[in-house]
């Protein structure tokens, strides 16, 4: 299996409405293709990891390269993983500013809070984005 990590820039920010199409396709497309990851936004700014089978995380890949509501899109890391770090979702999400993470009811203390170095890099990108950006994950 692959995985790949990238970071891109909302072409304009996002309605919640827009994020919730944006979200349903896309684990859409990644149940049909076997792909699992996360997508966290916030405040114009997306951070995604897909794994899965080679050739179904490049064509995924391809979707996003093409994706017109975001740009400058930069590939931060990929390889190779002996078994999933997301196995039971084909995309978990977070989406929340700072100034209004405590006023929204149905999210949870991140899981991927305080990166400690010993998980997969794929996981410690993730963590360090959702720390830095004071996000908290939705289940």
């Amino acid at each position: 299996m692959e995985y790949i990590v990238y970071v891109s820039t909302a072409d304009t920010l996002l309605t919640e409405l827009e994020l919730v199409d944006l979200l349903n396709v896309a684990r859409d497309k990644n149940e049909k293709y076997g792909v699992t990851g996360m997508l966290l936004y916030c405040e114009g700014t997306f951070m995604q990891v897909i794994e899965g089978e080679a050739d179904s995380v490049n064509l995924i890949y391809s979707f996003i390269e093409q994706d017109t509501r975001h740009k400058n899109i930069i590939k931060l890391a990929t390889g190779k993983i002996d078994q999933r770090n997301f196995p039971d979702w084909t995309m978990g999400f977070a989406s929340i500013n700072s100034e209004t993470l405590q006023d929204i009811e149905g999210y949870l203390s991140s899981p991927l809070s305080a990166a400690t170095g010993d998980e997969h890099i794929t996981v410690n990108m993730l963590k360090t984005f959702a720390d830095s950006n004071k996000l908290y994950i939705s289940f």
